[in-house]
Protein backbone atom coordinates (compact mmCIF):
# COMPACT_ATOMS: atom_id res chain seq x y z
CA UNK A 1 0.00 0.00 0.00
CA UNK A 2 1.40 3.39 -0.99
CA UNK A 3 1.61 6.26 1.41
CA UNK A 4 -0.24 9.54 1.00
CA UNK A 5 1.81 12.71 0.68
CA UNK A 6 1.97 14.87 3.78
CA UNK A 7 0.01 18.12 3.84
CA UNK A 8 2.64 19.59 6.17
CA UNK A 9 4.59 22.10 4.05
CA UNK A 10 8.37 21.87 3.68
CA UNK A 11 8.51 25.45 4.92
CA UNK A 12 5.98 25.40 7.77
CA UNK A 13 6.17 29.12 8.62
CA UNK A 14 3.74 30.24 5.93
CA UNK A 15 0.03 30.19 5.30
CA UNK A 16 -1.30 27.14 3.47
CA UNK A 17 -4.64 27.47 1.68
CA UNK A 18 -6.95 24.49 1.10
CA UNK A 19 -10.34 24.35 -0.59
CA UNK A 20 -13.38 22.34 0.44
CA UNK A 21 -14.96 21.49 -2.90
CA UNK A 22 -18.58 20.38 -3.26
CA UNK A 23 -18.94 17.66 -5.89
CA UNK A 24 -22.69 17.37 -5.27
CA UNK A 25 -24.92 14.36 -4.95
CA UNK A 26 -23.43 11.18 -3.52
CA UNK A 27 -19.87 12.43 -3.92
CA UNK A 28 -20.45 15.27 -1.45
CA UNK A 29 -17.69 17.56 -0.22
CA UNK A 30 -13.98 16.85 -0.01
CA UNK A 31 -10.78 18.75 0.74
CA UNK A 32 -8.97 18.92 -2.58
CA UNK A 33 -5.51 17.46 -2.90
CA UNK A 34 -3.11 20.22 -3.88
CA UNK A 35 0.61 20.04 -4.66
CA UNK A 36 2.62 21.84 -1.98
CA UNK A 37 3.80 24.51 -4.40
CA UNK A 38 0.19 25.41 -5.18
CA UNK A 39 -0.99 26.00 -1.60
CA UNK A 40 -0.10 29.70 -1.44
CA UNK A 41 -2.67 32.47 -1.79
CA UNK A 42 -1.58 33.59 -5.30
CA UNK A 43 -1.72 30.03 -6.66
CA UNK A 44 -5.11 29.48 -5.02
CA UNK A 45 -6.57 32.63 -6.63
CA UNK A 46 -5.16 31.62 -10.03
CA UNK A 47 -6.56 28.09 -9.73
CA UNK A 48 -9.99 29.38 -8.72
CA UNK A 49 -10.06 31.82 -11.65
CA UNK A 50 -8.89 29.06 -14.01
CA UNK A 51 -11.76 26.78 -12.96
CA UNK A 52 -9.67 24.16 -11.17
CA UNK A 53 -12.41 23.60 -8.57
CA UNK A 54 -15.91 22.20 -9.23
CA UNK A 55 -17.88 24.16 -6.66
CA UNK A 56 -15.72 25.70 -3.92
CA UNK A 57 -17.61 25.82 -0.63
CA UNK A 58 -14.97 26.99 1.83
CA UNK A 59 -11.34 28.09 1.93
CA UNK A 60 -9.21 27.54 5.02
CA UNK A 61 -5.73 28.92 5.71
CA UNK A 62 -3.48 27.40 8.31
CA UNK A 63 0.00 28.12 9.60
CA UNK A 64 1.70 25.33 11.51
CA UNK A 65 4.35 27.49 13.20
CA UNK A 66 1.78 29.98 14.46
CA UNK A 67 -0.58 27.16 15.46
CA UNK A 68 -3.64 28.62 13.80
CA UNK A 69 -6.24 27.81 11.20
CA UNK A 70 -8.96 30.16 10.01
CA UNK A 71 -11.79 30.33 7.53
CA UNK A 72 -10.71 32.82 4.84
CA UNK A 73 -13.62 32.18 2.48
CA UNK A 74 -14.96 35.75 2.67
CA UNK A 75 -11.50 37.28 2.10
CA UNK A 76 -10.85 35.05 -0.91
CA UNK A 77 -14.31 35.81 -2.34
CA UNK A 78 -13.60 39.55 -2.01
CA UNK A 79 -10.26 39.22 -3.82
CA UNK A 80 -11.87 37.10 -6.54
CA UNK A 81 -14.62 39.67 -6.98
CA UNK A 82 -11.95 42.35 -7.50
CA UNK A 83 -10.04 40.19 -9.98
CA UNK A 84 -13.19 39.34 -11.91
CA UNK A 85 -14.00 43.05 -12.09
CA UNK A 86 -10.57 43.69 -13.60
CA UNK A 87 -11.11 40.88 -16.12
CA UNK A 88 -14.64 42.00 -16.92
CA UNK A 89 -16.09 38.52 -16.36
CA UNK A 90 -16.90 36.01 -13.66
CA UNK A 91 -16.02 32.41 -14.55
CA UNK A 92 -19.15 30.25 -14.47
CA UNK A 93 -17.70 27.89 -11.84
CA UNK A 94 -17.25 30.85 -9.45
CA UNK A 95 -20.68 32.44 -9.79
CA UNK A 96 -22.33 30.48 -6.95
CA UNK A 97 -19.28 30.89 -4.72
CA UNK A 98 -19.27 34.68 -5.15
CA UNK A 99 -23.05 34.93 -4.70
CA UNK A 100 -22.88 33.05 -1.39
CA UNK A 101 -19.77 34.64 0.13
CA UNK A 102 -19.17 38.27 0.93
CA UNK A 103 -20.53 41.35 -0.77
Amino acid sequence: MGSSPSIVPDSPDRDVYLVLDDFGGRLGRAWRETPEGDTGRAALIKDLLDGQYSNPACVVAFNIVEGRARDVTENIASELRDRCGERGEVPELLQDFLEHHGH
